[in-house]
């Protein structure tokens, strides 16, 4: 479960993320750009201190998916992965960090993947009251591949297809940037969405076990 909070966020999280594109090594212009929230979608951090938000994004022309974890305190080690600081009017003093760089984030996506751990439900918290909120994305895992060998990602990524990597519990998992809309599936286990407009799923994330 997560809590949402009626809250005044300095800078907002499309500002935040407008700012933040245009620097990373994986997107395709170094042009200023305006983002366009097309859904986000949240997973439960078990010790309840780490916010863990995937927005995805119009950016111009490309769909980009962006996953951030919201920190009370600086993550040590993390300063690469370091997009910005916020404040909450609520929660106070925000760091914001590109997920791929949060062990937490890591660790809930192995979940997600493996386990097919579902996406958290998100509740508006109103001066105690909450309120159930609509998911604006809907996130599907199709777990371990049933009986069938583990199959090999591509060769090379597909054009276009940006991918970030991360290691955990034995795994690999590329986690998509800049998403295809068309259809283009990923080996098993991996993580699709859909959202209005999007009837096709998209692939997120998938994984690849780590050969010893």
């Amino acid at each position: 479960m997560a809590l949402i909070y009626d809250a005044e966020l300095r800078p907002g999280k499309m500002e935040l993320i407008s700012g933040w594109l245009p620097g990373t090594w994986w997107f395709p212009s170094t042009e200023p750009v305006t983002v366009r929230k097309l859904g986000s979608f949240r997973f439960d951090d078990p010790e309840g201190e780490v916010g863990i938000e995937t927005h995805v994004v119009e950016a111009g022309s490309t769909v980009v998916q962006v996953p951030l974890t919201y920190r009370g305190a600086p993550l040590a080690g993390a300063e690469e992965f370091l997009i910005n600081e916020m404040e909450h009017s609520v929660l106070g003093h925000r760091w914001v960090y590109d997920a791929l760089g949060d062990p937490v984030y890591a660790r809930v996506l192995e979940a997600a993947l493996l386990s097919r751990q579902p996406q958290a439900a998100q509740y508006l918290d109103n001066d105690g009251a909450r309120e159930l909120l609509p998911e604006s994305m809907q996130v599907s895992s199709t777990g371990m591949p049933n009986g069938a060998e583990l199959v090999q990602a591509p060769e090379s990524e597909p054009q276009g297809w940006a991918t970030s990597v991360l290691t955990q519990g034995g795994w690999e998992f590329s986690v998509v940037r800049l998403l295809d809309l068309d259809g283009r599936t990923a080996p098993d286990p991996s993580l699709t969405a859909v959202w209005d407009g999007q009837e096709i799923p998209v692939v997120l994330a998938w994984g690849l076990p780590l050969v010893p």
